[in-house]
């Protein structure tokens, strides 16, 4: 009898994403993060070594901050939600959400030399008696992910809160109604943005 060893990792491989930014990145002639024109810091975290790591164009300021790495490489790996999707492997690196250590990286924003950082948080929504076993689970993670970013959030200059109204983790179909959130929440807050920056 064979012995089959089994293993969940998550609902998703996660690979459709990373072929879908790198067609993506690729029409616009980027291969890797190092091309890309304007400044970038994407934490990501390798779950088997309990650190983070920086997807960055920027300095590189120990073996932690990668640059060459493929665009949809890097935004599967960072975007990598534990349970839902595998970790990425990348170059002996078991690479998971960055959220899981450093949800809004305003540190790694400043050690690159970022003088003014808005932030930009969603707001947590409340459980209720329609609330079912994954809102429970996502409730629980915003609990732990506000309770990481509380320094964060201190060391920035601006915090734009938006409205999530109910959007899950997976609810693809809603990004257009989350868009047009982020959008207005910036906009009745423009005043205040213009006058940090």
């Amino acid at each position: 009898m064979t012995n089959r060893k089994f293993q969940v990792c998550g609902f998703n491989s996660g690979k459709g994403i990373e072929e879908a930014y790198n067609m993506a990145a690729l029409k616009k002639g980027v291969h890797k993060v190092a091309q890309i024109q304007k400044p970038i810091v994407i934490p990501t975290v390798d779950v088997n070594r309990s650190e983070k790591y920086i997807f960055t164009n920027c300095k590189k300021l120990d073996k932690r901050y990668i640059s060459e790495i493929s665009v949809g490489t890097a935004v599967r790996a960072s975007s990598s939600f534990p349970g839902v999707f595998c970790p990425c492997d990348f170059q002996g690196h078991k690479f998971l959400d960055g959220g899981i250590l450093d949800n809004i990286p305003v540190q790694e924003l400043k050690k690159q030399g970022t003088e003014k950082v808005i932030c930009v948080n969603f707001k947590a929504d409340n459980i209720d008696e329609n609330s079912n076993f994954m809102d429970i689970a996502m409730r629980t993670i915003d609990i732990m992910g506000n309770k990481i970013s509380e320094e964060s959030i201190h060391e920035s200059d601006f915090v734009l809160t938006v409205d999530s109204d109910g959007t899950g983790l997976l609810d693809i179909e809603k990004l257009e109604k989350c868009y047009r959130a982020g959008y207005r929440c910036a906009m009745e807050n423009m005043d205040q943005i213009q006058s940090i920056l």
